[in-house]
């Protein structure tokens, strides 16, 4: 085994990996170590030692058991689950892949940080997750087209929580329509300390503890709205051309996968179990999200939902006057959203319909009830829903009431828009094929 492997394997595996998420994530204490000890490790690396692919092979074994040890007692049975608790550790290797191959904190690029394929945290359905790794300090151009999407919000993050374990709230949010947005959709802004001399352009603080910006880009009307497109240079590096990575940095990056794939993948496999020991099956209550990276402006409810076939849910609640966005989406027990790309498993402001009297009402079920606004569980029977307001003074928490799948409709306003079977079959493709068209890559 290489000096790189048994310095890992001791100092960070051992305080990360085998310990990680005992609470929400890591105890402050050890999170704090697994910071600190991610940066001796780079320090010590050197010319004369490498992380071989056994190395990673090696680390990336214990996680199986991890995620075993993870997932609640009641489903450990289920080999159902069981088998798509891998596809949850495949995604957290994916993450942390992306910026091994990528990351270069004097030459930024963002990479996925959530989505279809790195289901992971729980990503909306509406929002694509952008993320670049920077150094402190620095300065940064970001210029591109800001498209039409609903929302594009840049949120300051540090330390990062894939490489500490730990959540902490934003530093800060920025907003790309509060920049000079000329007529072509284009923008500019400087990304910085303190504003650079004679600059007269948009600029931004670079908030001191900032090491990650995190750009979400909230889409409401899939395949229609303009996507942005963006990138992002740092002025202030040695060169402009990046160069072949040095023996220590790839070496460094490849280390880190280990333990930032266990803090990715195995954050939540038992969130929903939670909801439900709280007593909160099919009921929701409001939750708080600001201190795990949040949207400041943006409130939460959640609660876990079990169903048989021939059950439903129905959820009501009334539209704030003045609202921003909002959305209600389902996840599986693992806290995976359920695919949304192929299952109408999410609404939003532009796709769900509102009632005469400003409510919105929703049908989930494993069946189809033949109602505009229904949310399939898509074969998943136990989860968790949850919605979310943004921009809004009003923070209204929808009721949930079960009945049988049979007598929904005895429960809805006779102006209920009404789907029949053939036109869901292709509403379920115009919607796959819009989604499609969402740049994630």
């Amino acid at each position: 085994m290489s000096r790189i492997r048994d310095e890992l394997s001791r100092r960070e595996l051992g305080v990360g990996a085998s310990a990680m998420l005992a609470g929400l994530l890591l105890p402050v204490g050890d999170a704090r170590a697994l910071s600190e000890n991610r940066s001796t490790v780079e320090n010590d690396m050197n010319d004369s030692g490498i992380f071989e692919w056994e190395d990673l092979l090696d680390q990336l074994r214990p996680l199986g058991q991890q995620m075993r040890n993870r997932i609640p007692e009641r489903l450990r049975d289920d080999p159902h689950v069981m088998q798509e608790s891998m596809r949850l550790l495949l995604s957290g290797v994916l993450r942390t892949a992306n910026d091994a191959i990528m990351h270069d904190r004097s030459h930024p690029i963002f990479v996925p940080e959530l989505n279809i394929c790195q289901n992971i945290f729980q990503p909306n359905a509406d929002t694509i997750y952008k993320a670049a790794l920077i150094e402190k300090g620095g300065t940064y151009r970001i210029r591109g087209d800001r498209g039409t999407t609903r929302m594009m919000i840049l949120a300051q993050l540090g330390p990062d929580t894939l490489r500490t374990g730990q959540h902490h709230p934003a530093q800060d949010a920025n907003d790309f329509d509060d920049l000079q947005i000329a007529q072509d959709g284009s923008f500019d802004v400087i990304l910085s300390p303190q504003r650079p001399a004679d600059h007269k352009g948009d600029w931004w603080e670079l908030k001191p503890e900032t090491e990650k910006l995190m750009i979400r880009i909230v889409g409401c009307d899939w395949g229609i709205e303009r996507e942005p497109r963006f990138g992002i240079v740092r002025l202030d590096a040695a060169q402009a051309a990046k160069g072949r990575p040095t023996l220590e940095q790839l070496a460094h990056r490849f280390a880190e996968i280990p333990a930032t794939a266990a803090v990715c993948a195995l954050a939540f496999p038992d969130k929903v179990q939670k909801l439900r020991d709280e007593g909160l099956i099919n009921v929701l209550k409001v939750v708080d999200f600001s201190q795990m990276t949040g949207l400041a402006r943006q409130s939460y409810y959640e609660g876990a939902y079990e169903l048989a076939d021939d059950e439903a849910l129905i959820t009501e609640v009334k539209i704030p006057r003045d609202v921003g966005y909002w959305s209600l989406i389902l996840t599986n027990e693992l806290y995976e959203t359920i695919d949304w790309y192929h299952n109408q498993s999410s609404l939003n402001v532009a796709q769900a319909v509102v009632d005469g009297d400003n409510v919105f009402r929703a049908v989930i079920s494993a069946r189809d009830p033949g109602v505009h606004n229904w949310l399939d569980t898509s074969g998943y029977p136990s989860g968790a829903v949850q919605g979310r307001w943004f921009n809004t003074d009003e923070r209204p928490t929808p009721m949930m009431k079960k009945v049988k799948l049979a007598e929904v409709r005895s429960h809805l306003p006779a102006e209920t828009v009404l789907v029949t079977p053939t036109e869901r079959i292709e509403a379920i493709r115009e919607r796959t094929l819009r989604a499609h068209t969402r740049i994630i890559w």
